[in-house]
């Protein structure tokens, strides 16, 4: 039975009248809900904008259509089937809904009568509508939204029909590159080898990714900021005040140099022996990386093949690793630089960062190394045998063996002979290179003995604080540092206390052990031109020449004159001063008691204050240049409390001595009470032998680095006394000095006094001061054994005797009279 005569109820009257008249049509009511429901959700979609779910969803909803109006029963009309129904006198059979696997047959009107289309309907499962009668609407909005594939697809719909047409004819030879496996047509192993045309379009894909990884790689590969510690780090040299090498402190021995001042030579050398073609390629060299390459994963070995480019990256940015990605980092870094820097900035840095064997970096320090000289003094034949060195200067350099010899010599002619090809040297020239230059086997430009570590320190301070450089900056070096000492003066001091040291041994090892010796030359300009620290900086870290250890003693006296002289002596409370002449008379008898202008001068423990000699001895009467000259102490103690205790700190502050150095406002003040280091003490001097005017005492006079000059707070001289006082004072140390030593004072014009200073009823320290021809010697010896305290110990004969005084000893073979 068919659906036809299921609707009507009736199998041959439906028949008839489907035949013999027109049908009705459908009832308006029977579908007009669904119609007006798809008129509304196609204006939402087209409101959205999108094609591909609007046509998804029509086609949805006029499926859904037809389904109910085939499940919806046909109400016939016909007044003849109502009629024969009521005939009947049944009641109208209701029409029972197809079940899922029910076939409809639809008659299509586009094909024959005859021909019909089956669609299998499957049974729809309706939503439960919730209880707020909306589970219709949200199955509407989840059976709307498109899947992944399909948003995918109206995204690049645009893209496919531009693109489409034009790779259509493409189509088939992408079907003769699509490989086939087995290849039919063939047997045995040639079924599985692939055509000409496979290998062809397999060489040429790898080609294209390749490029894209090195395009992708080059864009993602950033020149370091950060360069390697030892590429940067360079030495300090300090030089003699002659301008000769005198010492060098840092972790590697490398100075820049600017291009400019390396000869021609000398870079062509480099160039001809690394990178001929360096200022004509890109920065690599794609057959050196592919034979380096090759040796390091084939063969499991290292081998060159970089550029002086790629080298200055490496020394610069990297590390030493021979390995595949360090090589591969280092090709793109190379890339990029050779388009960021000039090929003069290349090679400049490149020789300035090169091991060069010796503990050398840099072609600066290889030139002073192997030949003791500056790069710009050297010729092509030495420039040869340096640029050998950069193939391994552990092979390379001759002075090491038999064999070292034999392949620097063969590098070397090389090199000459590659600098002829290339054009950079005439056959003229190198004709007249024939004979092999020999490097020096040692260095001994720096050997400068047991001193050179308290030089340094001296200047080394003096530098950072007069030319404002911070510890970070020294640290990293680069500096040239030329110094006031002087080479002869500074060996003569240092003979002198050797030997006095050996003599002092002999005579009581025991006592020579506590021994201390302190020593400094200072010119009246304020150069401090010699000193001597210790023995050994790296056993006694202490500077003995700077040190203040030990009270200055009858040695300040020249201080307390000059102050007096300067601003006279106040004998009563509110008066005015009296003036103080050389030629005043003071009274010069031991222990004398101090007074003030009330009265006795009283300590604190309620005891008077006596002034007392050295030697206990009584004076009598005597004027002041006399007691001076002849190192009477009584006279000045009460001169010091006359003319005023801060008088006399301020004089002998002005004329040199460190504040932190004095001792306190007590009548001692004036009998050496302060501890003045023996450059202090010098400069003090210095300032009387000038005249009155002090000038700081100062270590260096020049500061370069890497050819550029650092501006430098030179120390310009200060009124300290009055240019009489000062002349008065000198002409008490000349006769002073004539009076102790009149065979010495036949031959010079000397000035200078000595010092000792007493602990309960012994000597502790012995001072000799003195000028000569502008320069100041200040020489102290004492002894202090430092595994027990800082208190000085009895001298016990190290410093000789009153007329073997070993600090005048000293003080004359520095000064060139012994």
């Amino acid at each position: 039975m068919t659906d036809a005569t299921e609707r009507t109820g009736d199998p041959e009257e439906g028949h008839d009248q489907a035949g013999s008249r027109n049908r009705k049509p459908f009832e308006p009511d029977a579908t007009l809900h669904l119609k007006v429901d798809d008129l509304r959700a196609e204006h939402a979609l087209w409101q959205k904008g999108d094609d591909a779910q609007r046509a998804q969803e029509v086609a949805r909803r006029k499926a859904e259509a037809l389904w109910k109006e085939l499940r919806t029963p046909r109400a016939e009309n016909s007044a003849d089937t109502a009629k024969a129904g009521a005939d009947q006198g049944a009641r109208p059979k209701k029409p029972v809904p197809p079940r899922h696997d029910e076939t409809l047959h639809l008659n299509v009107g586009a094909l024959r009568a005859d021909v019909t289309m089956q669609i299998r309907v499957p049974e729809q499962r309706q939503p439960e509508p919730d209880a707020a009668g909306a589970g219709g609407r949200a199955e509407r909005r989840r059976s709307a939204r498109p899947t992944p594939r399909e948003r995918a697809l109206a995204a690049t719909a645009a893209v496919r029909a531009l693109v489409g047409p034009r790779l259509a004819p493409l189509a088939p030879y992408a079907r003769r590159l699509r490989p086939a496996y087995p290849r039919p047509g063939r047997t045995g192993w040639r079924r599985w080898m692939p055509s000409w045309r496979q290998w062809l379009g397999a060489w040429l894909g790898s080609i294209g990714l390749t490029g894209l990884f090195l395009v992708v790689a080059y864009a993602a590969t950033d020149i370091p900021s950060n360069l390697n510690t030892y590429a940067t780090q360079q030495d300090n040299v300090y030089f003699w005040s002659d301008g000769t090498p005198m010492a060098r402190t840092g972790w590697v021995q490398r100075q820049d140099m600017p291009l400019k001042d390396i000869p021609v030579d000398v870079r062509w050398a480099v160039l001809a022996a690394e990178n001929e073609s360096f200022y004509s390629d890109p920065g690599i060299s794609m057959k050196g990386i592919a034979r380096a390459l090759y040796r390091t994963v084939g063969e499991g070995d290292t081998e060159g093949g970089s550029t002086i480019t790629q080298q200055y990256v490496k020394n610069v940015y990297l590390t030493q690793n021979q390995t595949v990605s360090r090589k591969f980092t280092e090709a793109m870094i190379s890339l990029k630089l050779d388009n960021k820097m000039s090929k003069d900035q290349i090679l400049e840095g490149y020789l300035n960062t090169s091991w060069f064997g010796r503990g050398t970096y840099g072609i600066q320090r290889a030139a002073q190394a192997y030949y003791g000289k500056d790069v710009g003094q050297l010729n092509a034949s030495q420039a040869a045998m340096l640029a050998s060195l950069l193939k391994g200067a552990g092979l390379y350099d001759p002075t090491l063996s038999k064999a070292n010899h034999q392949r620097a010599v063969e590098r070397w002619s090389w090199i000459l002979d590659r600098m002829v090809k290339i054009g950079k040297l005439s056959p003229a020239e190198r004709a007249k290179y024939t004979k092999f230059p020999e490097p020096i086997a040692t260095n001994k430009v720096y050997d400068t003995g047991s001193q050179s570590d308290y030089l340094v320190e001296l200047a080394q301070q003096y530098a950072k604080k007069s030319a404002h450089i911070s510890d970070k900056q020294f640290d990293l070096g680069g500096y040239q540092i030329y110094t006031t000492f002087d080479r002869k003066k500074e060996t003569a001091l240092t003979k002198a206390v050797a030997k006095a040291r050996k003599e002092a041994k002999a005579s009581d090892p025991k006592a020579a052990a506590a021994a201390h010796y302190g020593a400094a030359s200072v010119t009246t300009d304020g150069r401090i031109v010699a000193v001597y620290g210790g023995p050994d900086h790296r056993t006694q870290g202490y500077n003995e020449s700077n040190a203040t250890t030990v009270p200055a003693g009858s040695a300040f006296l020249p201080f307390v004159y000059a102050a007096g002289l300067q601003n006279g002596a106040h004998k009563e409370r509110g008066g005015a001063a009296t003036a103080v002449l050389p030629g005043t008379l003071y009274d010069g008898d031991d222990k004398v008691p101090v007074t003030t202008p009330d009265g006795p001068y009283w300590d604190r423990s309620g005891k008077k204050v006596f002034a007392k000699n050295d030697d206990d001895r009584s004076y009598g009467q005597i004027t002041l240049d006399k007691a001076l000259a002849q190192s009477v102490n009584t006279p000045f103690m009460q001169l010091g409390v006359d003319a005023g205790l801060d008088k006399v700190r301020a004089t002998a502050v002005a004329s040199g001595l460190l504040s932190e150095s004095m001792g306190a406002q007590v009548p001692a003040l004036s009998m050496g009470s302060s501890t003045p280091s023996a450059i202090r003490m010098a400069s003090g001097y210095a300032t009387f032998a000038a005249g009155g005017d002090h000038t700081e005492p100062y270590s260096v006079s020049k500061i370069t680095r890497n050819g550029r000059r650092i501006a430098v707070d030179t120390p310009r001289p200060t009124r300290a006394v009055r240019d009489d006082v000062a002349e008065d004072v000198e002409q008490a140390l000349t006769e002073s000095f004539r009076l102790a030593h009149p065979t010495a004072a036949l031959t010079s014009t000397a000035a200078g006094k000595a010092g000792s200073t007493y602990a309960s009823g012994k000597d502790t320290a012995a001072w000799y001061t003195g000028t000569l021809s502008k320069v100041t010697t200040s020489v102290v010896v004492y002894r202090i054994d430092l595994n027990k305290s800082l208190e000085p110990l009895p001298l016990q004969g190290v410093a000789g005797s009153g007329t073997d005084n070993v600090p005048y000893s000293l003080w004359a073979q520095a000064m060139g009279l012994d």
